[in-house]
């Protein structure tokens, strides 16, 4: 095919399969701990199915369901909900099915190599693209009949696998670079549980143990360590992917589970008010929802170094702002302790759920005194900088590789007749 003339991806032969809505649809009580695979838009982190975030639901109800199974090497699109225009690639044979926010895309090898596909629908010009298409007020979505008109330009099929080979490596170095990050953050969750969860903090033995809790330590109200500042509410059109504007947190700055998630971080062209402006090591917490299983609401998220301008919060989001409390401890407190698992079940709401920022001050807290406080901070503090030095590194890789996709696409770097191999281990996952 003529890569220099883009044709229309529904008279290719890829499939838009979406997910089941019929009455088979399983409830939220029909889950278990373990089986098959059920997959909604937070299942899907930087390309990929995040098995620690999917649901799961039994062998029979799986047969009961015959729309929206996944195979390997399909697409697939959150077309409704937090996280829409995310894409993922599935990789193995695991069984799974789409719920009804997601749609897979099959491509048929023969015209589209469905890695290239995946690069492609992920590339900064092709999500613009995609979520002009988005509409809804409450719920953001996108039509199966809009993504069809999507133009694609499909090079030979020897580029379009090299174009998928290059990108891949540098997939690899961020997924290496996560992996680290992740290592670092149990390092101090387990710091955080030794000292504050089983008491084994410096100086335990001597500690006077009252009521279960250490001598000295306070177990009082929120709001007496803490002060809340509410984001700002926005419209789609003041969000851009232009870097002289306002880095901007909303939900997708949130990983499923808490912590802060930097890619595809939006930039904010609208006014605002200084207190609802984070700086590097701030604390934010997801006061909105719209996945029905509460998996992002009451999770917080540290800021990175976002320059010196710092970022706007928006209004699914509160800061909080300590007080006789130190700031990476706080952080800590409310990522660790199970605060999050408690307090979002407070928040209520029918497609998008609520969180009262009231109500997460009215909710008491154990305090362990100031000097504890700023031990475990000294401790943990450079663990969290070269977390921080691992996600600024993983951005840059991003952009790098977000610059290198149209120049590959085009054919202003023509990789047709070079002799690249996917990087080891990746190869027998696409396209066998």
């Amino acid at each position: 095919m003529n890569q220099s003339h883009p044709i229309i991806i529904g008279e290719t032969n890829t499939q838009f399969i979406d997910g089941d809505r019929s009455a088979r649809y399983p409830k939220r009580e029909e889950y278990v701990d373990s089986g098959i695979m059920f997959l909604n838009g937070e299942s899907i982190n930087r390309g990929t199915i995040n098995k620690e975030a999917v649901n799961f639901i039994t062998e029979q109800k799986y047969r009961d369901i015959k729309k929206g199974r996944i195979a390997r090497n399909d697409i697939l699109l959150t077309t409704r909900g937090n996280g829409i225009g995310d894409a993922a690639f599935v990789t193995t044979n695991d069984k799974g099915l789409i719920n009804a926010q997601m749609l897979i895309l099959r491509a048929d090898n023969k015209d589209i190599y469905a890695k290239y596909l995946f690069y492609y629908i992920t590339s900064n010009s092709l999500q613009n693209y995609i979520l002009n298409f988005a509409s809804g007020s409450a719920q953001r979505q996108i039509p199966i009949r809009d993504l069809k008109k999507i133009p694609i330009y499909l090079p030979k099929a020897q580029a379009q696998r090299n174009i998928a080979a290059i990108l891949s490596a540098y997939d690899e170095l961020i997924d290496n670079n996560q992996r680290r990050i992740a290592l670092l953050e149990k390092m101090v969750e387990e710091i955080y549980r030794e000292w504050f969860v089983r008491l084994r903090f410096p100086g335990h033995e001597k500690a006077k143990i009252v009521k279960g809790m250490p001598e000295q330590w306070r177990f009082d109200e929120a709001s007496n360590f803490f002060n809340l500042a509410k984001g700002i509410s926005y419209a789609a059109e003041e969000l851009t992917d232009d870097t002289g504007h306002m880095p901007f947190i909303n939900l997708k700055s949130f990983n499923r589970g808490g912590g802060y998630r930097e890619d595809g971080l939006k930039y904010y062209s609208g006014q605002h008010k200084p207190e609802q402006v984070v700086y590097q090591n701030d604390v934010v917490m997801a006061v909105t929802d719209m996945t029905q299983d509460r998996a992002v609401i009451g999770q917080v998220a540290r800021i990175p170094a976002l320059g010196e301008k710092g970022a706007v919060i928006s209004l699914d989001t509160v800061k909080l702002i300590p007080k006789n409390v130190h700031k990476t401890f706080l952080y800590a407190y409310m990522r660790y302790s199970g605060f999050a698992n408690f307090i979002k079940e407070f928040a209520n709401g029918a497609n998008v759920l609520h969180l009262k920022p009231d109500l997460i001050l009215q909710q008491k807290i154990m305090i362990p005194p100031i000097p504890l406080q700023n031990e475990f901070a000294q401790i943990v503090e450079p663990l969290y900088a070269e977390a921080d030095m691992l996600g600024k590194a993983n951005i840059q890789l991003g952009k790098m590789r977000a610059m290198l996709l149209p120049r590959l696409i085009s054919g202003k770097l023509s990789v047709e007749h070079l002799n690249i191999q996917f990087p080891s281990g990746m190869e027998e996952a696409i396209n066998t």
